[in-house]
């Protein structure tokens, strides 16, 4: 399963507190998109991942200030 979370609007720390509550949801193996334009969560979205051995499997720049990032639960 994916699901994408679209956070475009919202400043940190709320993209990276609403992607904790919504990988919660999912099953290992399940991705999470998340869609976000936050300048700070380029650092702290992956760093959390890592931290939590959730693979980034996709992160890539979709506009001047706008990111997506796919996580896989572990």
């Amino acid at each position: 399963m994916v699901k994408t979370l679209e956070t475009d609007g919202q400043v940190c720390p709320f993209p990276l507190v609403e992607a904790q509550n919504a990988i919660r949801d999912l099953s290992a193996g399940d991705e999470l998109i998340i869609n976000f334009d936050c300048t700070q969560a380029t650092d702290a979205i992956p760093r959390w991942a890592a931290e939590n051995g959730y693979p980034v499997t996709n992160f890539v720049k979709v506009g001047d200030a706008q990111w997506s990032i796919t996580v896989q639960k572990a």
